[in-house]
């Protein structure tokens, strides 16, 4: 008479053989087909807000990007990646600009940044206002006045007799601007310049508004829409690409766990919810942009690989004996093969 251990040993053999041949060859392919249906059947069923709570929800997108945004693997991967972007992919000359951005939308979001008076009024309204724009305006405006003596000294340098006369001009000016760094015209100019300045943005503000600027920038793109995406390279160089990034990914790390930044991620949870939270779990992968074709697709891309290497030196076999056995040497089961045994 054949011991219920025994018999419990040799099922366990069948069962452990028989899910590795579900998961072998091309039988995977059918089995994955048939549990990824079974699976969405039964997820057509459960509502999302039944079995997600929203504070639950929060924690863990509070965690996501808690862990995530300083990961040593982000890190690590996006200074290479920079690099790598910059050798490989901006250096490409086989896809123009247009090839890879669409005019329209670029229209459509010039249009719109263009139209943002309230904005570009505010912007205008805080650069003047700012300590140190009367300085800025006025360091702007020595420039500009240097930048015109010296054209003008060049066009005076090819007229008999012209040259004597703009050095004489120079030299006023000069001592000009020497006398109101040294004395209380300073303040006075200061607060000039920075009359100049507000004249200037209100300029910027109609030239915004009235001037042709919509059609110069859609020229400006069209010039580089049609010239190799390696042209980009020519306003970044590498070390600039890779120092950007890091200092994005370094704003992105430090505010990440913020108070401010975890209501907004709060807040978000919550217009998913509101949005989402009736739909059943299988109802929601169309609003992914998914389908259980695309679900069995990508099991089926990476599993028979995953498996194949799991099943060598009997790796695989060993982790199932190992989740089933207490199950087949259990009392209970034990009792009921002796019970069958006559």
């Amino acid at each position: 008479m054949t011991e219920p251990r025994e018999i419990a040993e040799r099922l366990l053999d069948a069962q452990v053989d028989f899910i590795l041949s579900e998961v072998s060859g091309d039988r995977f392919a059918e089995v994955v087909a048939r549990d990824v249906a079974t699976v969405l059947e039964v997820a057509d069923t459960i509502v999302f807000r039944d079995v997600v709570a929203v504070d639950q929800a929060k924690l863990t997108v509070r965690k996501v990007v808690d862990h995530g945004g300083d990961s040593p693997l982000l890190r690590e991967l996006l200074g290479v990646l920079a690099n790598s972007l910059y050798d490989h992919i901006a250096g490409n000359d086989d896809y123009t600009l247009g090839d890879v951005v669409e005019r329209e939308p670029v229209e459509a979001l010039l249009e719109k940044i263009l139209g943002m008076y309230g904005t570009q009024e505010r912007l205008l309204d805080r650069l003047s206002e700012a300590p140190t724009a009367g300085p800025v305006a006025a360091k702007f405006s020595d420039m500009l006045i240097d930048d015109i003596l010296e054209a003008n000294k060049k066009i005076a340098g090819r007229v008999p007799g012209a040259g004597s006369l703009m050095s004489l001009g120079q030299s006023a000016v000069k001592s000009a601007r020497k006398a109101v760094e040294n004395s209380r015209v300073g303040d006075l100019a200061a607060r000039g310049t920075l009359y100049a300045l507000k004249r200037v943005t209100n300029a910027i503000r109609e030239t915004l508004r009235e001037a042709p600027v919509h059609g110069a920038a859609m020229e400006f793109w069209d010039l580089h829409a049609g010239e190799p995406v390696s042209g980009l390279r020519d306003y970044l160089s590498q070390a600039d690409l890779r120092e950007l990034v890091l200092l994005v990914h370094e704003i992105v790390k430090t505010s990440r766990n913020k108070e401010y930044v975890g209501l907004l991620l709060d807040e978000s949870v919550e217009v998913f919810f509101a949005r989402y939270g009736d739909h059943t779990l299988a109802g929601l992968l169309p609003e992914l942009g998914l389908t259980p074709d695309d679900i069995s697709e990508e099991i089926l891309r990476y599993g028979p690989a995953v498996i194949e290497a799991a099943k060598r030196d009997g790796v695989l076999a060993a982790r199932i004996r190992e989740r089933l056995e207490p199950f087949y040497t259990s009392d209970q089961v034990l009792g009921i093969l002796d019970l069958t045994n006559p």
